[in-house]
């Protein structure tokens, strides 16, 4: 349904939280992978604007990620099945990005995970504020004319929600991707229990972003050894047509985590070779900030049959035809997915 006020117009359905309004934040640029070509000053580029913003929101959203579990109420309720969960930190999470986004960046299509009723947003939800840092980084000039009415943000608030109530704290990330004529051109992914296990006084939380053109920053660049392949996958909706393919791709090792910003970023961490999800079940929230990041370093994130995911506002919102991803050798990877596989997998 289509819900008119003074703050925001937006779309809701199953699923789904669309706003015609938005606004964004950021934290610190830590390391850049690649050399960007063919730069311009970022000034006042809305693209660099919002990628700042979207950067400290995603902080936010972390804060608010782990403040239910401090709180002790997660507030577990069931979408469409036992595997398909939504908690207090999802609700909470999107309303504060999406609500964030929608005050600073009016013009934006934001499309969030959850469905939520229309209701006034606590102010301690919004986050105002921007990654200065970013705002030095300068913009590629192949996007420094964009408007925001061009934009489409994709918005995962907590990815890995069966893994957060199991307490598997370490798959949970926040995604927030941005996509420019169907193409994932930047992203942000908050894991806000990163560092969890190193002891009280570890750092916790980090949050990697990136800009095509520009690199990836937040992260060390690491390749798993030459020779091996560890496939990565999932670990909560798995299936025959998944686990045939894993096998197919005669694997040293398979490792069975959730949330695709968590595979994403094994793949980037040189802790897994690929990632192979031949199912249906993924949505473009899940993909579209991982898929920048891994592009920026020279990735490639596909679904099974190799074609490449578009963001469009209008598109449909399931990867009905699975996820293939690598940072090297995506073609070795591509070439094993079984004829079977493809011709059940519809795109």
């Amino acid at each position: 349904r289509f819900i008119d006020s003074a703050k925001a117009r937006y779309w809701t359905r199953r699923g789904t939280w669309v706003y015609d309004n938005a606004l964004l934040l950021l934290p610190k640029c830590l390391w850049s992978n690649v050399v960007p070509e063919f730069v311009m000053a970022s000034g006042n580029t809305v693209l660099m604007r919002l990628v700042a913003s979207a950067y400290s929101i995603a902080q936010k959203a972390g804060m608010i990620v782990r403040r239910v579990i401090a709180e002790g109420d997660l507030g577990i309720v069931e979408k469409t099945c036992a595997t398909d969960l939504q908690t207090k930190a999802d609700r909470l999470a999107q309303m504060s990005i999406c609500s964030s986004l929608a005050r600073k960046f009016p013009k934006l299509t934001i499309i969030g995970e959850e469905d939520l009723p229309s209701e006034e947003v606590d102010q301690e939800l919004i986050e105002d504020s921007q990654w200065e840092e970013i705002l030095k980084q300068p913009c590629p000039s192949q996007y420094s004319a964009i408007q925001e009415e061009d934009l489409v943000v994709w918005v995962d608030p907590l990815d890995g929600t069966k893994e957060y109530t199991e307490g598997l704290l370490d798959n949970v990330t926040v995604l927030i991707g941005i996509a420019y004529e169907g193409k994932a051109i930047a992203g942000v992914i908050n894991q806000p229990y990163y560092n969890y296990e190193a002891g009280p006084d570890a750092v916790l939380g980090r949050t990697i972003w990136g800009v095509l053109g520009l690199g990836a920053f937040g992260f060390q660049l690491k390749e798993v050894p030459a020779g091996k392949h560890i496939i990565t996958t999932t670990r909560s909706h798995s299936n025959k047509l998944v686990t045939d393919c894993v096998t197919a791709m005669n694997p040293d090792a398979v490792l069975q985590v959730g949330g695709a910003g968590n595979k994403i970023i094994q793949l980037i961490e040189g802790k897994a070779s690929a990632y192979v999800f031949a199912s249906p079940g993924c949505k473009k929230w899940d993909t579209c900030a991982p898929e920048v990041i891994l592009h920026a370093v020279g990735g490639k994130l596909t679904d099974i049959h190799g074609n490449v995911l578009q963001y469009h506002k209008d598109v449909k919102h399931m990867n009905s035809a699975g996820v293939l991803a690598t940072l090297r050798n995506y073609d070795y990877y591509a070439s094993r997915v079984p004829e079977s596989i493809k011709n059940a997998l519809v795109p």
